[in-house]
């Protein structure tokens, strides 16, 4: 049987939101998630909190990011030729011969990224990766004039690669990063509203913004929520392909289930608790170590105010940052399952101070 993809997470991945632009995922969050919050929020940096149970204890802050890489346009030539900053970390390598869409006051614009041809290069420019100001985006304009009709400076383009299903489950698409996390706390909460079991905790879910730039809205949001544990919710490298040293890099896979992560940015028991939901729903799960502040909003949460008891659940991917980001989905529905299941287990008091 084909598997169906849920229209929530559809419609995220569809969204375009680099990093400060992220209107289009926010108009998503809020059509699937603020009819099941009790109170639901913006702020200043266009965070999206939807809080459950609002005079619960202890409070449960949930977070995944819905901003994603993109590229800014910052100089068009007099041939009408757009130029641009990255947004977020790129693999310089691979963005030019891309078909990317940009954003503008006027709608959607496509165009595609250039560099000099093969062909047309000295042997030695052949093995090198092209600069920034070496690659261009092509809108068919003939001249600046043209170009600056239809595109303006500081209007951002994302890539054209749209979710595609290729084997079950298992799909490639532009932005699982993190898409899927902001699916997975979003999702969390309507289902958490749906049940009849009760609930100690008030749960915050929020999908926050500019994580790909330096987890500023978790920053932000973690202060205003003042949560006593929080979740981040963010994508994991799956190990699993070739020309990835597990002795490097750990050993994690695609299908494999949630990864759960232990380090000095996670706090033994809310990671204690998360493996004792994940086998109390028979989730499988997987496990990796990282000994500093990872690179995702728990490293943010964690700090906030006068600390919190943080963990970090994630979905294993493969080729992260790059056009085509290939998830099982099946990973994405199991992550849900866990939080449900440990936020339902929190008991009134239950702060994970150790």
């Amino acid at each position: 049987m084909s598997y169906q993809v849920p229209a929530f997470l559809a419609e995220l991945l569809r969204a375009r939101s680099p990093s400060g632009y992220e209107a289009e995922a926010q108009a998503v969050f809020d059509r699937h998630v603020n009819p099941a919050a009790s109170h639901y929020a913006n702020d200043a940096l266009g965070n999206r909190i939807a809080t459950l149970n609002p005079k619960g204890d202890p409070v449960l802050m949930l977070a995944g990011h819905i901003d994603e890489l993109g590229l800014i346009i910052t100089y068009v030539n007099k041939e009408g030729f757009l130029y641009f900053d990255t947004i977020g970390g790129h693999d310089l390598s691979i963005i030019s011969g891309r078909r990317v869409v940009i954003q503008t006051a006027n709608g959607i614009v496509k165009g595609v990224t250039g560099k000099r041809a093969i062909h047309l290069m000295e042997e030695e420019d052949r093995k090198k990766v092209p600069k920034k100001h070496e690659i261009w985006i092509d809108i068919g304009a003939r001249s600046k004039t043209e170009a600056l009709e239809r595109v303006g400076i500081g209007d951002v383009a994302t890539y054209d690669h749209e979710l595609e299903l290729f084997n079950g489950s298992i799909g490639a698409a532009r932005a699982f990063d993190d898409k899927v996390g902001a699916y997975i706390v979003g999702e969390t909460l309507i289902r958490l509203a749906k049940e009849k079991k009760p609930l100690a905790a008030k749960v915050v879910s929020v999908a926050t913004t500019q994580e790909e730039i330096g987890v500023r809205g978790a920053t932000t949001s973690a202060y205003l929520v003042n949560p006593h544990i929080a979740i981040a919710v963010d994508v994991g490298h799956a190990t699993d392909h070739p020309d990835c040293d597990n002795r490097k890099f750990g050993e994690t896979k695609l299908g494999g289930g949630p990864i759960l992560c232990r380090g000095a940015n996670i706090n033994p028991k809310v990671y204690d608790r998360l493996l004792k939901a994940a086998k109390k729903a028979d989730i499988p799960y997987q496990v990796e170590a990282d000994p500093r502040p990872t690179g995702t909003d728990a490293r943010a949460m964690q700090m906030g105010r006068g600390g919190v008891a943080t963990g970090l659940v994630s979905i294993p991917l493969r080729y992260m940052h790059t056009p085509s980001e290939v998830v099982d989905l099946e990973d994405v529905e199991r992550c849900v399952r866990l939080l449900v299941e440990f936020a339902q287990a929190l008991d009134q008091g239950d702060y994970a101070h150790w």
